[in-house]
């Protein structure tokens, strides 16, 4: 990844943060925000989207990232999620995230096609923004590895799940698991309308 895409932005705004989210899918677990301002003498060549990234990899740049950055992550719960749908939940966990950076931003990278509602500071929505922008590229190393190790210490406190193999998201497994055992606090009970809908005959 290079600064090229982003360049034009930050020549028109004194501090520029981006801002990504992780966790839209799963069944259970927060969904996570992050945002992340990254100084100019930032080595940005091994940014990428955080999915396309390794695990090894994405835990290196996120190492790398909170201690050279200014960093935040923010989450919206399962009980958030379920009462105001995950659209505004996942807005509501990057407001979070921005309002939680040590300097208020000039302007905001958002990744997707909608600028959260609430957000305190200006913005511009960049469709594939995680694949063209080394800030929201960072946004969502901190998202995804933030709900990553949540997962992990939920998985611990949920083993009859094995939340650690799928980190919540929608498996023939999971769903055989959760028929089996219930349904935990963790879940986002909106999202499991349909859950007879798996039941094996």
């Amino acid at each position: 990844m290079t600064w090229e895409f982003e360049l034009p932005f930050r020549a028109q705004h004194s501090l520029l943060c981006g801002v990504d989210e992780a966790g839209r899918g799963p069944l259970c677990g927060p969904v996570v925000a992050g945002a992340v301002i990254l100084p100019e003498n930032f080595d940005v060549s091994e940014l990428n989207d955080s999915k396309k990234l390794s695990e090894k990899k994405r835990e290196a740049l996120y190492e790398k990232i909170i201690a050279s950055c200014d960093w935040a992550a923010g989450i919206a719960t399962p009980e958030e999620i379920d009462a105001y749908n995950i659209l505004n939940a996942t807005f509501l966990a990057m407001c979070r995230a921005v309002e939680g950076l040590k300097s208020a931003p000039a302007f905001a990278l958002v990744d997707g096609n909608k600028i959260p509602k609430g957000l305190s500071v200006p913005s511009a929505a960049i469709v594939k923004g995680d694949a063209k922008c080394p800030s929201i590229s960072a946004a969502s190393v901190i998202a995804k590895v933030t709900r990553d190790r949540m997962m992990a210490d939920l998985a611990l406190q949920y083993p009859q799940y094995d939340l650690e193999k799928h980190k919540g998201y929608p498996t023939k497994e999971h769903y055989r698991r959760i028929l089996e055992h219930g349904i935990a606090p963790i879940y986002r009970r909106s999202f499991l309308k349909n859950l007879d809908q798996h039941r094996e005959d």
